[in-house]
């Protein structure tokens, strides 16, 4: 190929603008070597850096095709574009702009791609209830009944009712898909917790400085978990906007000339945190107990009324309706979580430290947990709130991960804001600044690898692509889920289904086992029209044991779990994210759907 002929071709600014920007000119030499392969940038100091497509000088563009050798060809580049210009010019000038852009990007990737659920809590405590109220059902017998002298379930209805007013409006706007009203809700989710970047770059400029905000507002956009949990219904992330606008306000009127109506607004939003994920009251005493010691007594006991009025308004009223005493959900969570303490994952006391070590990826997890201890005391009013709330979870038997979640932010706020604060007086930081940006270069590697991976990742896919494949199927009374390797089986998603059949299990629990024993004193109408069996795994055997009920079992799909799912489940075979093969009932449905 004639490389002179391309160099007399024309280019836009607006294309040479388009692949500057991807390349840090100071200048740079652009080297095009004779290779079949690729083309590199060479840049100074052994800076590579590879693109495949079109190539461009100041002045001409080279054509590049794969496979054609080139002759080697230099030229240099004297001025940055006008883009990257600007680009730098902007984040000097408003980075919050440009961090809440980049939140609002990955957030949005995590709308469209991460379907599905977390956790069981976020949907089965979430999202089943309410849309089964809504469908005149009463999923997991959430509600009293006359049918038996029902007992509360333990779970605040705050966050459940929103739902249920949420798929209700639907409803009449005639939206009823399962996924289209979970990507609705997933924008809506994702859209409130950008109040955590916005507030948590605010509050750490306020007790630091800039340059330990934007590195709190870059983590809290694009730290590699935040995305996607952004997008998740638990009730661990929906309540730090709530946690951290509170702090907000307490920062921010601190020394008002007439504080206590703030204070008072402030301990509303705590209020509503509490209502929405009970243990927060931890957070809302620590933060009590920062003011105090500041000796703002009316602060305190005005935030704590705005608290208590909040809590009573949220929680007793639906009680004394549903149930007729106060605080009877309360009431009921904790005796749960007292008598079962020891049922769930249990750990030392450290093991959120190490939880929390690793999710944040080395270096950063060093350098948060180093700067938050040693910035104590100059940030007692962030510092507090958060310590107690861990404190708390390292003591109480119970530990389970997404516990954790709500102080995340905060841990980053004065952590970032200590360790900036140490690493301006080190000497040894100064003297190793190559190391320090390494360091902090090697982070956001890592970080940007798994983000791309987590931030897309479809969590529960065999669940939730079985439930939504099986709606196509009308009138489904009864389901049969089958493991034979676990004492009880992962709950079916009836909210993808669109129908609330009734589900048994059929596992190697005494409990369920053997078939003859679920089905026992039962009629040919309560046999299953589906059977779900989790993992592929001697499902030859499995599928006889169940024809022994079923006779005529015939084979109708199998939904396999995403790359995620895949990886967790080999980590730990806890997360049961396996296989699902569903089998149809010939003599209850003959036919099988069509495509």
């Amino acid at each position: 190929m004639n490389t002179d002929k391309n160099k007399n071709q024309p280019v836009s600014k607006e294309l040479a603008d388009f692949f500057y920007c991807r390349i840090k000119i100071n200048p740079v030499y652009l080297v095009l070597p004779y290779v079949h392969s690729e083309i590199f940038f060479l840049k100074h100091k052994s800076m590579v850096q590879t693109l495949i497509g079109y190539f461009i000088s100041t002045n001409q563009w080279i054509f590049f095709i794969r496979g054609y050798p080139w002759i080697i060809y230099l030229c240099e580049i004297k001025n940055e574009t006008s883009s990257m210009k600007y680009i730098q010019k902007y984040w000097t000038q408003n980075p919050l702009m440009v961090i809440m852009a980049l939140a609002i990007f990955v957030r949005l990737i995590a709308v469209i791609f991460a379907r599905g659920f977390g956790m069981h809590d976020d949907h089965f405590l979430v999202i089943e209830p309410p849309q089964s109220w809504l469908d005149g059902h009463n999923f997991d017998n959430w509600l009293p009944s006359a049918e038996r002298n029902w007992q509360p379930n333990g779970s605040s209805l705050l966050y459940p009712g929103f739902h249920f007013g949420f798929f209700w409006l639907l409803k009449q706007l005639n939206i009823v898909d399962p996924q289209v009203k979970m990507f609705i809700l997933r924008f809506i989710t994702a859209a409130f917790s950008l109040v955590t970047v916005f507030y948590g770059y605010k509050i750490t400029e306020k007790i630091s400085n800039t340059k330990s905000a934007n590195m709190v507002g870059l983590l809290l956009a694009a730290w590699w978990m935040m995305p996607w949990l952004s997008v998740r219904n638990l009730v661990e992330i929906v309540c730090i906007p709530f946690l951290i606008w509170s702090v907000w306000i307490v920062l921010q009127k601190y020394n008002d000339p007439k504080p206590l109506r703030w204070f008072f607004l402030a301990g509303i939003l705590l209020g509503v945190a509490f209502s929405i994920r009970y243990q927060t009251i931890f957070f809302a005493g620590g933060l009590g107990l920062a003011v105090l010691f500041d000796k703002k007594w009316k602060e305190m006991f005005a935030m704590a009324f705005g608290c208590l009025i909040s809590i009573t308004v949220v929680q007793c009223v639906p009680d004394m309706i549903m149930w007729g005493y106060p605080f009877a959900e309360l009431k009921q969570y904790i005796n749960y979580n007292i008598i079962h303490r020891y049922d769930y994952f249990t750990g030392s006391f450290f093991k959120y430290f190490a939880f929390l070590l690793g999710v944040f990826i080395v270096p950063l997890g060093l350098y948060v947990f180093f700067g938050f201890f040693r910035g104590w005391k100059k940030y007692l009013i962030v510092f507090l709130p958060t310590f107690v709330f861990l404190l708390f979870h390292s003591i109480f038997p119970n530990k389970q991960e997404r516990f954790i979640y709500s102080i995340i932010p905060f841990l980053f706020i004065v952590g970032i804001a200590g360790w900036n604060d140490f690493v301006e007086q080190s000497k040894y930081w100064a003297k190793h600044p190559k190391f320090y940006k390494g360091s902090w270069k090697f982070f956001w590697i890592i970080n940007t690898l798994i983000l791309l991976v987590w931030t897309t990742s479809y969590s529960k896919k065999a669940r939730v692509e079985s439930m939504i494949y099986l709606s196509a199927y009308p009138n489904i009374h009864n389901l049969l889920l089958e493991d034979a390797f676990f004492q009880d089986t992962r709950m079916a998603p009836l909210f993808y289904l669109g129908q609330w059949p009734t589900v048994r299990q059929y596992t190697m629990s005494p409990d369920y086992s053997p078939i003859a024993k679920v089905y026992k004193n039962t009629t040919a109408k309560d046999l299953p029209d589906f059977v779900l069996f989790f993992t592929t795994k001697e499902i030859d055997r499995r599928v006889d044991s169940v024809k022994k009920v079923v006779p005529h079992l015939v084979y109708e799909a199998t939904f396999e779990p995403g790359f995620v799912d895949k990886v967790l489940f080999r980590m730990n075979k806890f997360n049961k994210n396996e296989t699902i093969v569903v089998y149809r009932n010939a003599d209850l449905v003959p036919v099988k759907r069509q495509k």
